[in-house]
């Protein structure tokens, strides 16, 4: 196995065993040292693989949102689908995705709560994050109106519903605790095709 991949691999690891450790310690508390006692490494050698706790997180939140954009791309591009199915696919496959990382989520909430104790804006931390996912969304729904298959709608408030639908997602998932957000599949589902399509 290439030098590479097998660091890649270790990085993996660690990601895993830092969850637990920010899961268990809340990110502000989480040290550098906890995650390298977790790993059963010293510090020293975790310096090979993340410069500090936070690049750690980053490249959490990092593979999630990669994973995300990867079968966003595929639903896109599957000719199969008209715009209304596309896009209802997408959000039931972001709800999947959060329901798998969940865990993940919980961290990246203490994170936002974290930083806005310091006066630093959540808000403009999320929409940075999620900018991509908005365009393509954004896209689909120019296109699909564009081609008729959808009704006129404003961009920003179908965006802004949209991204409501996640926010209720990872509400139920992180605040509620719930291990699904099965009900909210049905409503998503419903409400998008009532919403932008104008037959259905």
């Amino acid at each position: 196995m290439s030098i590479i991949v097998e660091h890649e691999k270790r990085r993996k690891e660690i990601l895993e065993k830092a969850l637990d450790v920010f899961i268990d310690s809340g990110f502000e508390n989480a040290t550098f040292q906890k995650i390298a006692d977790r790993c059963g490494i010293t510090r020293t050698t975790l310096y090979l693989y993340f410069k500090n706790k936070k690049e750690i997180f980053n490249y959490s939140i990092k593979l999630m949102l990669a994973k995300v954009e990867e079968d966003i791309l595929q639903i896109v591009s599957d000719g199969s689908l008209d715009y209304t199915e596309k896009i209802t696919n997408i959000i039931l496959d972001i709800f999947k995705k959060l329901e798998e990382n969940r865990r993940l989520l919980s961290v990246l909430l203490d994170y936002l709560l974290h930083i806005s104790k310091n006066n630093i804006d959540p808000e403009k931390r999320v929409r940075r994050r999620t900018l991509r996912l908005r365009r393509i969304l954004a896209s689909l729904v120019i296109a699909g109106i564009k081609s008729g298959e959808l009704k006129q709608v404003n961009i920003k408030v179908a965006d802004d519903y949209l991204f409501s639908l996640l926010e209720a997602a990872i509400f139920r998932l992180v605040v509620l605790q719930r291990k699904t957000v099965g009900d909210l599949r049905k409503t998503a589902a419903f409400t998008i095709r009532r919403i932008i399509h104008p037959s259905r």
